[in-house]
């Protein structure tokens, strides 16, 4: 199984000057499935740009309706569909994305919904697609509807917070997943309503306990710190791997032993100073290469 990181910007400030990108990522080979999650500005050149198809996708995941998880839905459904020609995947999300809520959404046409299956996805609200179980998860945040998944195969399990603050029994939506991404916008205990900050994360790895920890969606206020030094301020204190993502970060994972992956860099950026040895916080049995 592999995760593409698309982006790992969030929140207004960093998606408008794009500080960070902001196309989300990937979940590909997932028992044979693909998945694009969060596809929020820039998705569809970012997939191009690192190297992944959308139109080899079978789902879409949009948490909810705001525009840095949103933007490029329709256009990775008009992929994903071969330009809205063939019925093709299942496209899921919040109430919101497809209905509308109060002041938000709706974020997808009924045009664009035409080919796919859709699914509206609440707190443990779960469906089973080919032996994939997908359940809802619990947030709160600005968009009341918002929602997280996990999704279960025989071998793995990978758990999805999107934009949520942290709050008592938010773990239990968790409970068992082997990989753990967060959305994790402030650094220490920098909290900002609707969102978590390091600390926050840091609780909640803590009752998980997964295999692996990933950290995204920055903002600016992490981006001005250090997202590497809060990942292993979170591996230090939990004892489980973090990796604070980086755009283009590509890791390839073990299904049968999660804690076994390699984190590969699809871009160079031009800063001289990155070091991607740097970048994971876990055993000598992990590898980066540039």
């Amino acid at each position: 199984m592999k995760l593409t990181f698309l982006g790992t910007g969030g929140g207004r400030f960093t998606t408008i000057s794009q500080k960070r990108m902001t196309g989300g990522f990937r979940i590909d080979d997932f028992n044979g499935k693909n998945f694009h999650i969060d596809p929020g500005p820039g998705a569809l050149v970012r997939s191009f740009q690192f190297g992944v198809s959308p139109s080899k996708l079978d789902g879409i995941f949009i948490s909810h309706a705001h525009t840095d998880h949103y933007t490029d839905g329709e256009v990775l459904i008009e992929a994903m569909t071969r330009g809205m020609t063939r019925e093709n995947g299942i496209v899921m999300g919040s109430r919101s994305v497809f209905d509308g809520y109060q002041q938000w959404g709706p974020s997808i046409s009924k045009y664009h919904l035409g080919k796919s299956e859709k699914l509206v996805l609440g707190q443990n609200k779960s469906k089973i697609m080919e032996n994939i179980m997908i359940k809802g998860t619990k947030t709160i945040h600005g968009d009341p509807t918002c929602v997280g998944f996990q999704m279960k195969s025989e071998d793995l399990t990978i758990s999805y917070t999107s934009d949520t603050s942290y709050f008592k029994n938010l773990s239990d939506y968790h409970e068992g997943a082997d990989i753990l991404i967060a959305s994790v916008i402030r650094p220490g205990n920098s909290s900002i309503k609707g969102h978590m900050c390091t600390n926050d994360f840091k609780c909640l790895v803590s009752e998980v306990k997964p295999n692996l920890a990933i950290m995204t969606h920055f903002g600016f206020k992490m981006l001005n710190e250090n997202p590497i030094a809060e990942a292993k301020l979170v591996k230090e204190k939990t004892g489980v791997p973090t990796l604070a993502a980086f755009d283009g970060m590509e890791v390839d994972i073990n299904d049968k032993n999660p804690r076994n992956f390699r984190v590969s860099a699809l871009k160079v950026d031009n800063n001289p100073n990155r070091n991607y040895n740097d970048i994971f916080t876990s055993n000598s049995n992990n590898s980066a290469k540039r």
